[in-house]
């Protein structure tokens, strides 16, 4: 027989290898070890003489030997989790289970588990015991001491045995290894009560006297110090023992530390309490069905726990937030595996309420989420509250307007997005007049009630994205943000609204049974970029409106010279166009339009020749005369000169098919009596209404385009001819251009002026002019400067023509003079 080298323990004493094996052999049960991949290195004579193998063909064979086959997968899952993980409630327990004798006969035994570490190496003993023989291995167990004492030794758990008294008569090797007590002392009640946490002395001793005086079975838990001087709990058995008489002898007992599975407990009570503490906490399945809600949950929701378990969380789904709200929240929770945010749920009673949501995603050992768990808080109140103090830290009590704080936080912010995106904005101060006048004579709450109504004027005059803020008394400031690029136009569009402003303060204020007019001063500074302190821009406005009061109060001024005399420029322009008509000072100069190298007619164009300023070019006074209304007027001169002229020239031998283009601004062809006015001045200067052609851009089709082609269909009936000036540049729709009455399309300079550099631009022509083809509507181009445009453009089918090329716009005298000296070009 193979022998092998066996050791348990050096407490064991015992120094001869014959010995161990000895002691080995003499166990009644079948023991074996193995190492940590299953192979079996030693073996008692039991084991063989159990399963049938000789010692030699067992060590060395890999325990699954022993197994029948349909076992042998959840054996190797078992002992991997073991090796991980060996517990003492795993050791301790007994199973029955089935091996394979040698003549693969299937054998019921008892089975226990143990390890044995020794060289950070850890060895499985496995206790195999036929159970058909239990009762024969107990007798004999009971008849002898030594190997109950080899058997207890080699058990994991602390064996102890003590006589009626509750004296000990017996520990073993686990015990002491455990507690660090000497063998020597380990019998006396004194050790055992100083290894026995003081306060659960008393306890232990009630629990034990209760049952020795019953004969019953002890079951406890108290916490016993180790040897390394720490406190653990231990769950203790005890089994009361009778000898052959039937007499009882005592308890036989085993011990296992339970300290993991105490704090396990414990932490498992803090959660219990946690989940019923003040927040709404709800469980719910991967599905999101809910298997469990706490009491708050309940009452927040309205619904009773029974009412909620079973259903899915989209039962409290406001309808509040898009479907990208929940995409981003679920993105959150599979990504990152917790979200936490402001939602908005509904309650029982259909309410909807504000709540702050955390939901955090629980996975099992696969990586898998098995669960989500949420924590909400009503937050409604809180949200009011948090408005509240909102209120008064950024918002002026009276008037409800943005105060300073916030006024400058959001010159801030306004600053670094003009940087951006380089569009200019201004700040406008403003002061009203005369204000302490009011207060001192009709009282502060005359004062408060006139501030409210300013508050509300400046309010109707700017944009939602346009800022008004009180900054106290009768201060108050305009933020106007997102104005134009070029200071200039950032300029009149600020003077624009400052005016707005002024007209609007300007008028009667009703206080009570009085009647009060007061004016503002405004001082207005424009910025951009995030160069600008807030404070600094502010206190330019501030300067710009005490300008405007030592100026006279009721006026505007603004801060930086330079603008202030584009302003004074503007507005000086704008005196004298109130003038330019009263005095004659506009006149009309003609630009040639040919075709087959002969002129046919001409398009108007109107000039400004002031006194003082010369020519003032178009670009600088049309747009004021368009926001001023005086466009109105000035078309009106235009077209009964552009008519007059018409009829001198059907006076004049070959100048009487001359056809006159007149353009038409789109707030003057609005106008309800347009079409009777043409009519009008056709019917006065009796000219043949063919030789008028009507200029319109396509920003006319931007509203009301049925009004707009009524009105075309009338001018036509009468002979009037139209042509749609700039085309390409706007906004009209294909569809329009079948029902209006054109006959004429003028392709856009801005295109004319890319042919041969932009093949996208020449392209753009090329479509126009079939276009205009397969609509029969005559085409002509403006802006032609070269020859090489012009050899495009007639290659490609477009016949008429005006530009440099043939003639700048020229006056009425020089342009009769250039036809009777030749009319080919």
């Amino acid at each position: 027989m193979k022998t092998s080298k066996f050791r348990f323990s050096d407490k064991n004493k015992l120094k001869r290898d014959s010995y161990y094996n000895a002691v080995l052999n003499a166990i009644p049960d079948a023991i074996l070890v193995s190492n940590t991949e299953g192979i079996i290195t030693l073996a008692n004579l039991q084991s063989s003489l159990l399963l049938g193998y000789a010692l030699d063909e067992l060590i060395g064979s890999p325990i699954d030997l022993l197994l029948p086959s349909r076992f042998r997968p959840d054996h190797r899952g078992m002992r991997e989790r073991f090796l991980k993980d060996p517990s003492i409630k795993m050791m301790g327990a007994k199973r029955n289970v089935v091996v394979l004798h040698k003549d693969n006969r299937e054998l019921d035994v008892e089975i226990k588990l143990g390890f044995i570490e020794k060289d950070h190496q850890i060895s499985v003993v496995s206790a195999l015991r036929d159970v058909s023989e239990q009762r024969k291995v107990e007798k004999a167990l009971r008849s002898s001491e030594t190997r109950f004492r080899l058997m207890a030794n080699s058990s994991p758990s602390m064996i102890w045995i003590t006589d009626i008294q509750g004296r000990p008569v017996f520990v073993n090797n686990t015990w002491l290894e455990f507690t660090g007590i000497p063998d020597s002392q380990a019998y006396t009640l004194e050790a055992w009560q100083t290894a026995i946490h003081p306060d659960d002395k008393q306890a232990i001793y009630d629990v034990y006297r209760t049952a020795i005086d019953a004969e019953d079975y002890i079951t406890t838990e108290y916490r016993l110090k180790r040897k390394d001087g720490n406190w653990r709990w231990i769950l203790d058995n005890g089994i009361p023992f009778h000898n052959e008489h039937d007499v009882f002898c005592g308890y036989i007992g085993s011990a296992i530390d339970i300290t993991e599975r105490k704090q396990l407990e414990a932490e498992l009570a803090v959660a219990a309490a946690a989940f019923e503490s003040h927040e709404a906490m709800v469980i719910t399945d991967a599905n999101t069905v809910i298997l469990r809600v706490n009491k708050n949950f309940a009452e927040i929701t309205g619904y009773s726990p029974e009412e909620l378990v079973g259903r899915k969380m989209n039962l409290f789904k406001s309808d509040r937030h898009s479907n990208d709200f929940y995409a981003l929240m679920w993105k959150s929770i599979h990504e990152r595996g917790s979200w936490q945010g402001e939602i908005w749920d509904k309650r029982k009673n259909g309410e909807v309420y504000l709540k702050w949501l955390t939901i955090t995603a629980i996975k099992n050992a696969n990586n898998e989420i098995v669960n989500y768990v949420g924590a909400h808080i009503d937050i409604t109140e809180r949200k009011k509250a948090q408005e509240e103090i909102e209120r008064l830290a950024f918002y002026d009590p009276l008037t409800g307007l943005p105060n300073r704080r916030l006024l400058i936080d959001r010159l801030k912010h306004a600053l670094a997005s003009s940087h951006r995106t380089r569009a200019m904005g201004a700040l406008m101060f403003i002061d009203m007049d005369n204000f302490k006048t009011l207060n001192d004579t009709l009282g502060h709450d005359m004062g408060d009630a006139l501030l409210i109504q300013v508050s509300e004027r400046l309010q109707s005059c700017v944009r939602d994205c346009d800022t008004v803020a009180r900054l106290g008394g009768d201060e108050f400031v305009v933020m106007l943000e997102s104005l134009d690029n070029e200071s200039q136009n950032a300029v009149r569009q600020a003077e624009s609204v400052g005016d707005k402003i002024l007209d609007k303060l300007n008028q009667n204020y009703q206080l009570g049974i009085h009647h009060y007019h007061s004016t503002p001063s405004i001082g207005i500074t424009l910025f951009r970029g995030k160069e600008e302190a807030a404070e600094v821009i502010l206190k330019q406005a501030d300067i710009a409106m005490y300008q405007a009061k030592a100026s006279g109060r009721n006026a505007i001024r603004f801060f930086n010279p330079k603008m202030q005399a584009i302003v004074s420029k503007r507005f000086a322009l704008e005196e004298d166009l109130h003038q330019a008509l009263a005095k004659d000072e506009f006149k009309l100069y003609y630009q040639l339009q040919v075709t087959n190298n002969k002129i046919i007619g001409a398009e108007a164009l109107i000039r400004w020749e002031h006194p003082q300023r010369g020519l003032v070019p178009p670009t600088d006074f049309i747009p004021l005369a368009e926001e001023t209304g005086l466009i109105i007027a000035i078309g009106q001169w235009v077209l009964e000169t552009a008519c007059l002229q018409i009829k001198r020239w059907e006076n004049k031998p070959l100048m009487d098919h001359l056809q006159l283009a007149v353009n038409i601004s789109a707030k003057q062809f609005r106008q309800l009596d347009f079409v009777d006015n043409v009519s009008s001045i056709i019917a006065r200067t009796q000219i043949k209404a063919p030789r008028l052609k009507l200029e319109l851009t396509e920003s006319l089709l931007l509203d009301d385009i049925e009004e707009i082609i009524e009105k075309m269909n009338a001018l036509r009936e009468l002979g009037v001819h139209f042509s749609m000036d700039d085309f390409g540049t706007g906004y009209s729709s294909l569809s329009y251009l079948t029902k209006l009455p054109l006959h004429q399309m003028k392709i856009d300079q801005s295109f004319i002026r890319n042919i041969g550099m932009k093949p996208s631009d020449a392209a753009i022509v090329q479509t126009i002019i079939n276009m205009s083809k397969n609509l029969g509507i005559e085409i002509i181009a403006e802006g032609v400067e070269t020859k090489d445009q012009k050899e495009f453009l007639e290659k490609h089918g477009c016949p008429v023509y005006q530009g440099y090329l043939f003639s700048k716009p020229i006056p009425i005298e020089e342009f009769e003079a250039h036809w009777l000296f030749s009319n080919k070009i």
